[in-house]
């Protein structure tokens, strides 16, 4: 290894820690120790890999953090050791996170020429374990080759080729423009119900998604930090449509008669699992995503049924496809939340053209890789209440989750000032790693 390389590497540094051992945050915001970059494993392959990413060397530059002797520091991220090492492989079995050697199933995965659905199970297979590039690691790998005629509930995420994620039953007129939705439209919606803090009483104060019968998946922001001083999270409501009925819904057809929703249900929740680098005090709004573990498994029907996890990067598509969020919010600065189901769809926005608005006095954010946005549409735009609520991305047959709800503009809805949501894709290993059998 060259070291004069790494000093070149070196020379932008944005966190400087001088001493051996002390303790510094990273540049995604998570703790970390400024040692010899000989030391850190996750970063120095970095630096042996002649092929890095421009972000990777712009993480190399980022976390410089002084010198011992002449050998470069860095604020190496502190791998938290994890007693739980169980974990749900994309085909849905329970696996162990473990380094990628460590598993012939996957490694076998990797033998030339790869295809293109090995590259992607790989990719979907990380974890967050012991090894710079841990898998979730199964058995046996059973692909899904089509959809299932069975899908039943499951604590594991579903693989969206078995269709038993990401489908609704609705046949309707889809549009879009914070119009209400169909009655059965994205069963996989969920409103969080908060315990308030002053007079006991629920409140709905952020939405999330399904992603399996006993995991939603919502906003950091809506576990921890000033929102529990509102309340604290207690249940989570499924299945629901109009917010101001108690019993079942129904909304009149075309050719005539109803529509019925067989009345939402309400489950306990068992564990609050925010991000654990989420700072909710942090103006950057980084690792704003967390997910919630219910005590009882949900029931799958046409009103209840999860949402897929994106396969794929939405970053990396050619020409990506117009995004829809979905929730109870405001429907205008007036109102704190909608009594009915709204969706609205929104262009993706790249991040280049992301961040100008977010240079501006009094909305002062660096937007990293873990964010996404969409929107910049006056009039159109995610709001109060949706916080936490999926953005979804179709793809003529199923939605898969690849936002998650987390802050913009205020007012709602400015032209050219898009809505930042956190990127579920970015959070794969996490996500994988949090949910257990």
């Amino acid at each position: 290894m060259k070291m004069t390389s790494i000093l070149v590497l070196s020379v932008i540094s944005l966190y400087v820690c001088l001493v051996q051992g002390q303790s510094c945050p990273t540049p995604t915001g998570s703790k970390g120790n400024c040692i010899s970059i000989l030391n850190c494993p996750a970063l120095l392959v970095l630096v042996n890999n002649p092929k890095r990413t421009k972000e990777e060397l712009q993480l190399l530059q980022q976390s410089h953090c002084g010198f011992e002797a002449e050998t470069p520091k860095v604020c190496c991220p502190v791998v938290e050791e994890r007693t739980d090492l169980r974990c749900f492989t994309p085909d849905g079995k329970v696996g162990i996170c473990k380094g990628l050697h460590s598993c012939p199933n996957l490694l076998n995965l990797l033998k030339k020429p790869i295809a293109d659905e090995d590259l992607i199970f790989l990719q979907t297979s990380r974890c967050e374990g012991p090894d710079p590039y841990s898998v979730c690691c199964g058995s046996t790998i059973e692909r899904a080759t089509g959809p299932s005629n069975a899908c039943k509930p499951s604590v594991a995420p579903a693989d969206p080729k078995t269709e038993c994620c990401g489908l609704d039953s609705s046949s309707g007129n889809r549009i879009f423009g914070g119009n209400v939705t169909a009655i059965d439209q994205y069963p996989w919606l969920a409103i969080i119900e908060y315990r308030a803090i002053k007079d006991n009483k629920i409140k709905l104060l952020c939405g999330g998604a399904l992603i399996s019968s006993k995991y939603v998946l919502t906003a950091g922001h809506c576990v921890t930090g000033p929102v529990l001083r509102v309340g604290t999270p207690a249940n989570v409501r499924l299945g629901e449509y109009d917010t101001s009925n108690d019993g079942s819904d129904c909304v009149e057809v075309e050719g005539g008669g109803e529509d019925c929703t067989d009345g939402h249900i309400v489950l306990p929740i068992e564990k609050v699992i925010p991000h654990k680098d989420y700072q909710p005090e942090s103006p950057l709004r980084r690792h704003d995503i967390a997910l919630l573990r219910l005590k009882d498994e949900a029931p799958y029907n046409d009103f209840i049924r999860p949402i897929c996890l994106p396969t794929t990067d939405i970053a990396l598509s050619k020409e990506p496809p117009m995004l829809v969020v979905s929730g109870w919010g405001a429907v205008d600065e007036t109102k704190s939340s909608s009594n009915v189901k709204l969706h609205v769809e929104l262009p993706y926005v790249k991040p280049e053209e992301c961040q100008p608005p977010y240079n501006v006095a009094g909305r002062k954010v660096k937007l990293w890789q873990g964010q996404l946005c969409a929107g910049g549409i006056e009039g159109k735009d995610s709001c109060k209440g949706d916080s936490g609520g999926p953005l979804m991305a179709d793809n003529g047959r199923i939605y898969m989750a690849v936002g998650v709800v987390s802050f913009g503009p205020s007012p709602c809805g400015l032209d050219n000032v898009p809505g930042v949501y956190t990127k579920v894709y970015q959070y794969l290993p996490w996500i994988r790693s949090q949910m257990k059998p």
